[in-house]
């Protein structure tokens, strides 16, 4: 894989550590729901949007499991930041995915969810394009790995794991909805 602009995913033919295994996952999942449901004044208000590509599937597992720890159904849907991106001349472009809100975000708490936290620009993105949706009362960041190398003063809100990592390294996050596996792992170059 091949870093995206965040630094994720991607295979190439380097090595494959693993991270979390499938139980760290889903406990760091479990960990991470109880941090934003302490960090929201109504849950009911709660809306998770997911930055494609990984993000979007990270915030349908832990909406599910929001749901088990409050008892009502969690706002979910998707929010591309791909055409507020300042990189794009550098990182290239990818097909862009149909923002999905399932509700209007005025006075919403809304947590952005991605899979890796890296330059930061794909979050300012986000930030960035989410003004065009309305203006939610509260927004707040999770991601499940931070790998460091920020070029933006943007931190997560909330974080599954930090792993500092060189710019040639990668991470994976492998869910088993899509990829039939569960774990984090991290991709050396070859």
């Amino acid at each position: 894989m091949e870093p995206n602009p965040d630094g994720a995913l991607e295979p190439t033919g380097g090595r494959r550590l693993a991270l979390l295994s499938a139980h760290d996952l889903r406990r760091t999942l479990d960990r991470l729901a109880s941090q934003v449901l302490e960090g929201v004044t109504d849950s009911e208000a709660l809306v998770l949007l997911g930055i494609p590509t990984r993000g979007v599937a990270l915030a349908e597992v832990l909406a599910r499991r929001l749901e088990m720890i409050c008892g009502h159904g969690i706002e979910r849907g998707s929010l591309d930041p791909t055409f507020h991106r300042d990189d794009l001349d550098r990182v290239g472009t990818r097909l862009g995915q149909a923002t999905e809100l399932p509700v209007s975000l005025e006075g919403r708490q809304v947590v952005l969810v991605d899979d890796v936290i890296f330059t930061g620009r794909t979050v300012r993105a986000a930030l960035e394009a989410l003004q065009a949706w309305g203006r939610p009362r509260r927004v707040s960041l999770l991601v499940m790995v931070d790998r460091g190398h920020r070029e933006l003063p943007i931190q997560p809100d909330f974080c599954g794991r930090l792993v500092p990592t060189s710019r040639q390294e990668s991470i994976q996050l492998c869910l088993q909805e899509i990829d039939g596996e569960e774990g984090v792992f991290l991709l050396k170059a070859p």
